[in-house]
């Protein structure tokens, strides 16, 4: 049955084009491609300024010539008005906050040489450099009095002063010997080997000017603890908070000894911002995960996010209220089956809005914070980064047809407004494929759900071949959103129906849902996929069901590599990208032990059969489907080793295939010109086989 999302995403699509309408250019519009992909502009951490008038946001636009994005700060009224570009230098400038009063926003930028804050009026005028510091500033938050600032830095946990870290990695460049030395698991992350330096969290005096007092000496509120804040790679300042009174922090931070790559506990702490004690955990009875504090209006209650089981960073994350400072605890959305990302306070302290997974969307709620009951109120799309806006609120939103914009709403849903048209031009130029979503019986007789975007210039009387889409996680999702690396649109621009599952396992569809598929990743993920495509091929007979390309990353890849050896004559052709080939093995050469731990209900020594069951390496006897396999050299989560193997099986075994790698690359393909070549090749292997 449909459920009503392309009206949805219809009624978005008239909300934006409104706002376009005039600006777009005569020329007939092309087919979607990559080229359009990378050059979007991007809109990041919109802040509404104090008195609710204006916001300011960083734009990222695509720079080819030197491969990479640069990121500047604009702002905009919230009806609509004035935007106009805050800053504009070469270097990026990122993180935009408002200075207490509303006149000034501060903001990160390295046009020093090394990443500072730096401040610039709203009046206009030159910035002004407000820190200057030996080591570079990843993060920061201002005092809600503006008297001082809180400053996120890599330090050496046993040196005190940022002066003496600098010293030391001075001295290390020096050396002859290039050697590390390490006695503790997790000595690399992500895309990055640990050099023994910690994120740390200093505070430092502001003058009456905004600028850092010249001789004070930062506060490392953090001193002697082996931890990070934020949690990397991916934790910021939405980790950290001050207290409504400007006396303390309340932080984030993973503080476990040598057990940091099998544990999730991470705590909230509480440090006073003078250094005079150290930090005192907050949650120290829960050994799951906890963090993004946010405080209510009146300062007397602090809301923050935790999940209930230990090991798991796909438990469902409930919103926690404690009475300041050391009132009672309560869960105030046990109750409800939904996963919130990030949330906000109303202005009364009524009702917290929150985001959160939903069905295929990203949906916007509002949580009543004396009953904990939750209704969606922009149930549709991808709603993020929300704000309070006077008496509307702000919302960054996005869908399968259009990149992220910025919106305003009343708090109850009604009359929505688009502010930006920041990609009004670049989208009227394209033709985009339909969306649609429907929902069919899988595995058990379960209901699992599938998106299908339609071919550009769709003509129902043709046949088309199809793209199957496999997401990663495998808690995860391909919803109504726009990805700027799995973008069904780039399949449908190249002629291909786009099918995407969203198989047990995916997040939205409550946390039973996605817990099913731990010990079981080759179980009832797999019928679902099998049971979704037939569906989706009776439904729509259009696609041609005799040429269908299977394509994952990830748990995608994993599962790429599983179809391989047990549904070996399905696809024409496949596409692995980052895939485990190894289950077994890539317990052993990964950094985040917990996941697998997790996954597979044990270490591999302790639960070998868990392990094996569904690992893809056991049936390469089967394999016979061409493969391309893409891997990313900078990739330690799934190693490019696994990459290797399925390309050297497949080679061994005459079985068609090309091996695309990236040195430069971690899990996800970023530079604008590697995703080029990524889509162009990716593309031309399904043409080849598909068309």
């Amino acid at each position: 049955m449909l459920s009503g999302v392309a009206t949805s995403v219809v009624l978005a699509l008239v909300i934006f084009s409104c706002a376009f309408a005039q600006n777009a250019p005569s020329a007939a519009p092309r087919p979607f491609s990559v080229h359009d992909l990378v050059a979007f502009d991007r809109i990041s951490d919109p802040v509404v300024s104090p008195d609710g008038s204006r916001a300011v946001f960083a734009l990222r636009k695509t720079d080819l010539d030197a491969n990479k994005g640069r990121t500047h700060l604009w702002t905009v009224k919230v009806d609509g008005s004035d935007l106009r570009q805050l800053t504009n230098q070469p270097e990026s400038d990122s993180q935009p906050r408002w200075s207490p009063d509303g006149k000034s926003v501060c903001f990160l930028s390295s046009r020093s040489g090394s990443s500072q804050v730096w401040r610039i009026e709203l009046s206009g005028g030159e910035a002004k450099q407000v820190t200057d510091l030996p080591l570079d500033i990843n993060g920061f938050v201002l005092s809600p009095d503006g008297t001082s600032i809180l400053l996120c830095m890599d330090v050496f946990v046993d040196l005190p002063n940022p002066a003496d870290t600098a010293a030391r990695l001075k001295e290390r460049e020096a050396r002859k010997a290039t050697g590390r030395l390490y006695d503790a698991a997790l000595f690399r992350h992500w895309d990055s080997w640990k050099d023994g330096r910690r994120g740390h969290l200093f505070v430092l005096p502001l003058d009456a000017s905004g600028a850092a007092k010249s001789a004070a000496t930062p506060i490392d509120l953090m001193n002697g603890m082996n931890a990070d804040s934020p949690s990397k790679p991916f934790g910021g300042v939405e980790e950290i908070t001050f207290t409504p009174d400007g006396r303390s922090v309340v932080f984030t931070a993973k503080h476990v000894g040598r057990e940091e790559a099998w544990s999730t506990d991470h705590d909230l702490y509480v440090v006073p911002v003078d250094g005079s004690s150290a930090p005192r955990c907050l949650t120290d009875d829960n050994s799951a995960w906890d963090t993004h504090p946010v405080f209510s209006p009146d300062g007397k209650t602090l809301a923050w996010l935790a999940m209930r089981v230990p090991g798991y960073e796909a438990d469902r994350f409930r919103i926690m209220l404690k009475s300041w400072p050391d009132g009672p605890v309560k869960s105030l959305t046990e109750t409800w089956d939904r996963s919130p990302a990030g949330f906000i306070w109303s202005a009364d302290g009524k009702s917290i809005f929150a985001t959160a997974d939903n069905v295929g969307q990203h949906s916007l709620f509002s949580v009543d914070v004396a009953s904990g009951a939750a209704k969606a109120i922009v149930p549709q799309g991808h709603a993020r980064f929300p704000q309070r806006a006077g008496d509307r609120l702000l919302i960054g939103l996005d869908h399968l047809q259009s990149p992220v914009e910025l919106y305003t709403l009343k708090p109850d849903g009604s009359d929505v407004r688009a502010i930006t048209k920041v990609n009004a031009e670049r989208l009227a130029a394209v033709q985009t494929g339909e969306p649609e979503q429907f929902s069919f019986k899988g595995w058990n007789d379960e209901t699992v759900h599938v998106y299908v975007v339609k071919p550009v210039g769709f003509d129902s009387a043709k046949k088309y071949p199809v793209a199957f889409l496999i997401h990663g996680g495998p808690q995860g999702s391909f919803g109504n959103d726009f990805h700027y690396r799995w973008n069904p649109q780039t399949y449908a621009g190249a002629g291909y129906a786009a099918v995407m599952v969203d198989f047990h396992g995916s997040t939205g569809y409550g946390q039973a849902f996605c817990d099913s598929i731990q010990n079981d990743w080759g179980g009832k993920p797999l019928e679902d996929l099998k049971k979704g495509l037939e569906a989706t091929l009776q439904r729509y007979p259009w696609m041609d069901g005799a040429r269908v390309a299977a394509l994952g990353a990830s748990y995608g890849g994993y599962m790429i590599n599983w179809i391989a050896g047990n549904w070996p004559d399905r696809f024409r052709c496949l596409v692995n990208h980052d895939g485990v080939f190894d289950t077994r093995m890539g317990y052993f050469d990964t950094e985040e032990l917990w996941f697998p731990e997790r996954e597979h209900g044990g270490t591999p020594w302790d639960r070998p059969e868990s392990f094996e069951e569904h690992n893809p390496v056991n049936f390469v006897k089967n394999w016979k489907t061409p493969m391309l396999v893409i891997h990313g050299g900078n990739d330690y989560r799934v190693c490019d080793t696994h990459g290797i193997g399925a390309f050297n099986a497949l080679q061994r075994k005459g079985v068609p295939s090309k091996f695309l790698h990236f040195p430069d690359e971690n899990h996800w393909v970023l530079k604008p010109h590697n995703s080029i070549l990524w889509h162009e090749t990716v593309i031309g292997w399904l043409d080849q086989w598909c068309k």
